[in-house]
């Protein structure tokens, strides 16, 4: 598992065998693991999994991707912060659709460890992550 790298611009994360571009921020207590890259049918687009560990207390810097991610929680509560709406707090089993560009922030809303799937449909080639204020 590929725990979230220092402050930069595009950085290359190796995880699962394959090398993905990404622009991350230190966060502790966060923790991914690649699970999946693919080309979709669609022209200069990709499918990108990833799973995603929150201990207690952790939170992800405000950032957006360049496409659509679909969030699915493995385990625990987290809290999602899309810019412009109101916060939703889901538990495990439970999903949601993030339009791309739009800015969002994730915490661990619970007592223990928490995770998500996180699945983006992305253009080929840019970072997949972008942090934003």
């Amino acid at each position: 598992m590929d725990v979230i790298r220092g402050m930069a611009g595009a950085v290359r994360v190796a995880g699962g065998g394959f090398a993905l571009p990404i622009a991350h921020a230190r966060q502790p207590g966060m923790g991914r693991a690649d699970l999946l890259q693919h080309d979709l049918s669609i022209a200069d687009r990709e499918v990108i999994q990833t799973r995603i560990d929150f201990e207690p207390g952790s939170a992800s810097l405000r950032h957006s991707h360049p496409g659509d991610e679909v969030v699915h929680v493995l385990e625990g509560r987290l809290a999602y912060e899309l810019r412009g709406r109101r916060a939703r707090v889901l538990q495990a089993g439970e999903s949601l659709f993030i339009p791309a560009g739009t800015s969002h922030t994730v915490r661990n809303a619970g007592p223990g460890r928490a995770s998500q799937l996180a699945t983006y449909l992305v253009r080929k080639g840019r970072p997949l992550l972008i942090v934003s204020r």
